[in-house]
Formats: C-alpha cells, sequence, structure tokens
C-alpha cells in the first residue's frame, strides 16, 4: 500500500537521524565461550577432560597425562605435571577407564621417555596452560612445543608450535590405560601428508572400533615404524604400531594435524575429514566451534554479579552438551551392537548414554535446551533395540558395557512423548519398552515379575553384582513411565499391568525397620539390616539414600512410612544424621549433608521432597547449600563424578529455581533461583523467564511467587507453562517465607 507523503518524510528523517547518531553499534553477540572453565571437575572426583569438542562431538580430543588409575579415569588429572599424549575419545565424568583413542605427541630431539606405563612424555605447568568450550592449549615445558585443540563434531584440529629443531610427532595405537585393551591396530602411509589406519581394543566398550584418516600440514621427511605382536592369555590377536613422523622446523613453525574418525572405515574417516575440516585453518574451525558453543550455551540467559556463579553455570552447561555423543559417519552410517553397517536416514545417530545418572536431570533439560537432538536419541534407543534385541542401559560405540541398572531408556522416550517432541514412530517405541521391561532371564526381571521384587538371594549371570533392593526400586519406576505412555496411547490393557508392576516399590518397605530392605524368594528380610551400611544389595549408596527412590508415587510413599509426621522426621535425618566416620564411606558417597549424597544420583531429587510436606522452606534451605557450596570455579569445583551431565543438570534447573523430581511428570518442583534474572530461550521462539527479587547468598527464601504476574500458589510448575514462555516471578528474603501454596 502507498504511503502518504509525510509519513515518508517522517521515515526519511529518522533514517537520516539513526545514521548520524554517534556511537550506536549494533548488538554485540555474547561470548559465552568465555565463561566455560573446562578445568572444573578435572581434579577431586569430578573426572571431566579439559579437551576440546563440539556440542556432543564424536570426537573429544583431549590431553591424558600418560598413566592410569581412579583419579586420571578422563584421562586428565589436574594435579599431574605430566602430558604423554593428545587422544580423540574420552569419557565424561564416569567411574570407568575406557577410550583414549588415536593418539599423538609432538616432541624434538632427543625426547624423554619412561618406563611404561608413561613411556613418552613432557612436563608441563598451568601456567602455560588454558581452556574454553572448543579449546584447549598447553606449552610442552621439555620441547617447548606450543600446542592447541579444537574439533569439528567428527574430526580433531591440532596446531603445534615448534621451536628451530628436529621434530617428531608420536602416533601411538598400542598404548592403553586404565579398563582399555589394545587388541590389534594398523598404520598404512597415504602420501607424504596423509596416514589412515585403525585401533581396536577391549574393555569398558567390547570390541570397539575406531578408524581414522589424518592430514598433516607440512609433509613429514621420515616415518618409522615399530609394531610389536599383541599378546592377551597366551594369544596374539593382533598388532600395536607406535610411529614416529621426523620434520625439521623453524622458530615458531606451525604443523597442523587434521584428523577424522569414524566407527565403520578408513574410508568413513577420510569423508568425515573432507567433509568438515577439508582446509589445514586452524583459526577457522575454532571460531566455527565457538560459535556452535556460544549459540548453545546462549540458549539460557542469566543475569548475574558473581562472576563465579556465571562461570559455573556456563560451565555445567557445557558439561552437559558433551554426551550423548554423535555415532554416525556424514553419509548418516554407523556401526551397530550387532556389529553390522547400518544407516541414519534423516536423524543422528548417537551413542554415550549413561542413563542410570541422565534419566534424572540430563534428558529432561535436553527438552528445553535441544529438543531436536531428543527425537534422534530416541530413534537411536530404538535403533539399537532393533539391532540387539533389547533397549541401551549404557551403551557406547555399539557396545551395552551394562553398567548400571534398570531400563532408564524407558523414562526418556516417555517424557518424550508425553511433551510431544520429534517425529519417531510412538509404536515402535512402546513395543521396544514393553519388550525390554519383559525379558525374564535379564537381571531378574521374571523374578521380579512374579513375586513383585527382586530377591535378596538370586543371582543372574551378570557376576555377582545384587542390587536386588535398587533393582526393585528402578525397575519400579520405569514400568510407571510404560504405563503413563500406554495410557496416553489408549493402550488400557498395558497400561494397568504396568500401573501395578509401578506399586512394587510396596514389596521392599519393612514397616518395622522404616525402610526399603532386601528380601528372600521366600518374602523373608534379611536380619540385620542396617541402613547406614553400603552392601552388595544396594546400587552404589545406602538404605538412606535409596528409601525414596519413589519419584512417580511420593505420595504413596508418605503413606507407606505412616503419614506427614513420620516422613517428616525420616526426610530431616535424612539431612542431619551424618555418618559415625566419614573416612571409611565409599568413594562414590561424596557431598554429604547428613546422610544425603549429593555427589551420586540417587539422592538428587531429595532436597525436593520437603514441598509434598508443606516445607518448602527446607528444600530452598539445602538446594541454595548446595549450589553455593559443592559447585565452585575450581579445578575440584564438583563433589562427585559429573557422569556425563547429569551432575551438571541438576545445577541448571535448581539455579533456575525448579527440577524434575518425577522427569515424565510435566512438573518441576520449584526450589530457590540462583540469579536475579534467567531466560530460556524455547525452540518455539517464546522465553520462560525467571525473576528473583533481591535474590542473594543470604537471601535464599521464597517469600511469594507470581505467574505472568497474579498470584501463585502451587509448589510446581509444569511443562506446558515453561512453553508458553511464562513468566515466573519470586520476592526473596533471608527468612523462611510462608507456604505459598
Amino acid at each position: 500500500m502507498k504511503k502518504p507523503l509525510f509519513v515518508s518524510f517522517v521515515f526519511a528523517g529518522l533514517l537520516f537521524l539513526i545514521s548520524c547518531t554517534p556511537n550506536k553499534q549494533p548488538k554485540t553477540e555474547i561470548n559465552y565461550t568465555q565463561y566455560v572453565n573446562p578445568f572444573i571437575g578435572t581434579d577431586y572426583t569430578g573426572n571431566t577432560y579439559p579437551g576440546a569438542q563440539a556440542p556432543f562431538g564424536m570426537v573429544q580430543l583431549s590431553p591424558d597425562n600418560g598413566l592410569p588409575g581412579w583419579d586420571r579415569i578422563a584421562g586428565y588429572f589436574y594435579p599431574d605435571s605430566t602430558i604423554a599424549g593428545f587422544s580423540h575419545t574420552h569419557l565424561s565424568g564416569t567411574g570407568a577407564g575406557d577410550l583414549y583413542d588415536i593418539s599423538f605427541m609432538p616432541v624434538t630431539l632427543p625426547y624423554k621417555e619412561a618406563k611404561a606405563p608413561l613411556g613418552i612424555h613432557s612436563k608441563f605447568s598451568h601456567d602455560d596452560e588454558k581452556a574454553s568450550a572448543g579449546y584447549y592449549q598447553v606449552r610442552l615445558t621439555d620441547y617447548n612445543i606450543n600446542v592447541e585443540l579444537t574439533a569439528t563434531e567428527r574430526c580433531g584440529i591440532q596446531r603445534y608450535t615448534f621451536p628451530k629443531a628436529e621434530a617428531a610427532i608420536f602416533l601411538n595405537l598400542k598404548k592403553a590405560m586404565n579398563w582399555d585393551f589394545t587388541q590389534d591396530s594398523y598404520m598404512e602411509v597415504l602420501d607424504s601428508v596423509t596416514i589412515r589406519g585403525y585401533r581396536f581394543s577391549d574393555g569398558w566398550a567390547r570390541n570397539q572400533r575406531i578408524f581414522f584418516h589424518t592430514r598433516f600440514s607440512k609433509p613429514f621427511a621420515k616415518v618409522t615404524q615399530d609394531t610389536t605382536s599383541i599378546t592377551q592369555k597366551g594369544k596374539k590377536p593382533g598388532t600395536g604400531y607406535i610411529v614416529r613422523f621426523d620434520f625439521s622446523t623453524e622458530e615458531n613453525e606451525q604443523i597442523l594435524v587434521n584428523t577424522g574418525i569414524s566407527g565403520v572405515s578408513m574410508e568413513g574417516a577420510a569423508r568425515n575429514l573432507n567433509a568438515e575440516v577439508p582446509e589445514n585453518d586452524f583459526d577457522k574451525y575454532l571460531a566455527s566451534t565457538q560459535s556452535h558453543w556460544n549459540k548453545e550455551l546462549g540458549k539460557i540467559e542469566i543475569e548475574t554479579t558473581d562472576q563465579d556463579s556465571k562461570v559455573n553455570f556456563y560451565t555445567a552447561l557445557y558439561h552437559s552438551m558433551l554426551a550423548p555423543t554423535i555415532y554416525n559417519d556424514v553419509d548418516g552410517s554407523y556401526y551397530g551392537p550387532d556389529k553390522k553397517i547400518h544407516q541414519a536416514n534423516n536423524w543422528t545417530n548417537y551413542s554415550t548414554f549413561s542413563l542410570w545418572d541422565t534419566y534424572r536431570a540430563s534428558h529432561p533439560l535436553f527438552t528445553y535446551t535441544v529438543p531436536e537432538r531428543v527425537n534422534d536419541m530416541v530413534e537411536s534407543f530404538i535403533a539399537f533395540y532393533e539391532q540387539n534385541g533389547r533397549l541401551p542401559v549404557w551403551n557406547f560405540y555399539a557396545s551395552e558395557t551394562d553398567m548400571m541398572i534398570g531400563y532408564h531408556s524407558v523414562p526418556v522416550i516417555v517424557d518424550a512423548y508425553l511433551k510431544g517432541i520429534g517425529n519417531f514412530d510412538p509404536e515402535k517405541a512402546l513395543a521396544a519398552c514393553v519388550a525390554t521391561a519383559n525379558i525374564d532371564n535379564y537381571r531378574e526381571i521374571g523374578e521380579y515379575k512374579k513375586l513383585g521384587y527382586v530377591p535378596s538371594n538370586l543371582n543372574d549371570s551378570y557376576n555377582t553384582e545384587n542390587w536386588s533392593l535398587s533393582k526393585t526400586l528402578e525397575y519400579a519406576y520405569d514400568d510407571y513411565c510404560i504405563a503413563r505412555m500406554a495410557e496416553q496411547m489408549g493402550k488400557e490393557d498395558i497400561a494397568e499391568e504396568f500401573y501395578r508392576r509401578a506399586q512394587n516399590y510396596r514389596n521392599v518397605y519393612n514397616p518395622v525397620t522404616t525402610f526399603m530392605q532386601p528380601r528372600d524368594e521366600k518374602g523373608v528380610f534379611i536380619p540385620n539390616f542396617n541402613p547406614d551400611d553400603y552392601t552388595h544389595y544396594i546400587t552404589e549408596s545406602n538404605g538412606w539414600q535409596y528409601f525414596w527412590s519413589v519419584q512417580h508415587d511420593i505420595d504413596g510413599l508418605i503413606s507407606l512410612a505412616g503419614g506427614t509426621e513420620p516422613f517428616t522426621q525420616k526426610l530431616d535425618s535424612m539431612f542431619t544424621y551424618d555418618p559415625t566416620d566419614q573416612s571409611e564411606l565409599p568413594i562414590f558417597s561424596t557431598g554429604m549433608i547428613g546422610q544425603y549424597a549429593h555427589g551420586n544420583e540417587p539422592s538428587h531429587h531429595v532436597i525436593y521432597l520437603f514441598n509434598a510436606i508443606n516445607q518448602p522452606w527446607k528444600t530452598q534451605k539445602y538446594a541454595a547449600k548446595v549450589m553455593h557450596e559443592l559447585y565452585l570455579n575450581t579445578p575440584a569445583g564438583l563433589c562427585g563424578n559429573e557422569d556425563c551431565g547429569q551432575m551438571s543438570a541438576w545445577y541448571i534447573f535448581s539455579a533456575m529455581g525448579f527440577y524434575p523430581v518425577n522427569p515424565v511428570s510435566g512438573k518441576y518442583e520449584i526450589g530457590t533461583p540462583l540469579f536475579a534474572k534467567t531466560n530460556l530461550h524455547l525452540a518455539n521462539g517464546k522465553i520462560f523467564t525467571v525473576l528473583a527479587y533481591g535474590v542473594s547468598k543470604k537471601n535464599m527464601y521464597i517469600q511469594s511467587v507470581k505467574l505472568n504476574g497474579e498470584p501463585y500458589h502451587k509448589s510446581y510448575i509444569t511443562h506446558e507453562q515453561i512453553m508458553n514462555g511464562s513468566t515466573l516471578e519470586f520476592d526473596m528474603g533471608e527468612v523462611p517465607g510462608p507456604v505459598w501454596y
């Protein structure tokens, strides 16, 4: 439509004024990567690595100290002073030592070599080391070589800055650490700058295969191969390759080492490298990866003047996006658990699912931060079921490790379905859930179905783990999730069956001891039960910590415990009854507040149970205590294993002021917000905002709540309210406020 003449003049005048107004610059994009400290968790029990990775990337390019041990499960331990290589695969914060594949190490001659297991290495100083999201840098003191790392999804890019020297770069395909054992390896030279090969290994991931294709930015002058036969149990399954590439370097000369990896083939690794890193341009790929991280990290904006809190938050958000990991080539091909090559068409295959940990908060967080990936994760579960006969428990690199318990793919699938995320086939998904829950010869599921609990005096073929009490409670929760999905789909017979199974938690409650207690196949509770003890009946926890693992029926648990008053007394005791001797606690019982162990996942929802008994100020007190005291901007800043993002996801939700006690309920119990303002940018274009007036370390208590400007009187918010882009307002104070609901 034609504008009136005076409007055109006004518009032109405005343009002139805007163009002539000084200091009017476009809004600068926030560099969130500067608030990420990858060294958090590299000391104490965090078991994180500081190296370079793209969000959810298949490559985790990070330094290895060169020595085995619990503290070095992620390859790197902050108190160490040596580096013995930069390898392309690592696990983020787990308790299992595996991977460390395709390790390169630059040196000048003569190089330093110690006895095994350290081998070729260099000293380094933290004064000459730094890291941010997608970037790692260190100076190798013994050689005066500056090493920089970055990564795309399937490729690692290393930039070595040498002194004037006779130099070499070692590729060690033989070395293995911790649980990992090299079965076979291979390397061949394609031309003066290109090599390819593979490393096959056995460890936590059984029969793992990593193929690689590497391009140097400078021709190597000489190649020396050292091959040895690998011996295992009297057999020789393969060959171990250690390869040396020689160079003459000038002062400050840089050599790039670009490596694509694949679980499919050497040709697949080459395709990945050619697609993602076709040029020898470290800065280009670093900028691209940092831009990718900024996009992901910027999905949650916080306002705070506390720099450490900002670093803690964005590092947690960063850690939450290191796993699961992409596990297919750029053409969609991937190696399946049936040891065959498969094709992911119009979806991305994922691996590295620490589900016993991550179903609790990591995966619910993904439904807001990366919902498009949630669909592909569910597709990955369904494909894994079709190729392996059951949904994954703890899978990575086409291997089911069977670490931990339950069938916790189920709540991830159900949460996605109930929230309407993705286009996966719900019929296939539900069938996979039901079939997995009915494998009678797997971890006493048959006995669980027959007796209504896993008996304490039976073991299956999965060694002598037992964990009977924990299995009963975890199975009951997963069964509830199946019932929810079946009910929503109108499958009443399945829903009825699994709702009944979901009540099996009642069968291990002993009213005499008032705790969940193991019982044998005849129904007799084990004698001399002490809830303080850590026994083989309970997974990485004791009777205090697992009592609360009934996330789906807190009202039922309260009733079972005798009502609100005795439940309240027990919940109070959980946080005030200290272990008799903390020095004798197992390695997974860390971050202790009374019997509450924040360093291990079964405790994570318990802080939020005070809402159920109309004492929300206690939830607020303990949530604030954990956030302020157990998440710190230091290498020892995590009080327990990061566990592929779960520790960090707890912090992210809690800092926003709410937490998913029951991950498939669509409800989030209100805790205490950490920041004055939080904006959660949603995939539907809306923004969910949390405002906390007067919030501070002292002002942790909620005085009143409003939702969209109206007084709010519930202890929880819903998924729908979040997705509608609501505004949640808190008035904060330093004394407990009234119960607002």
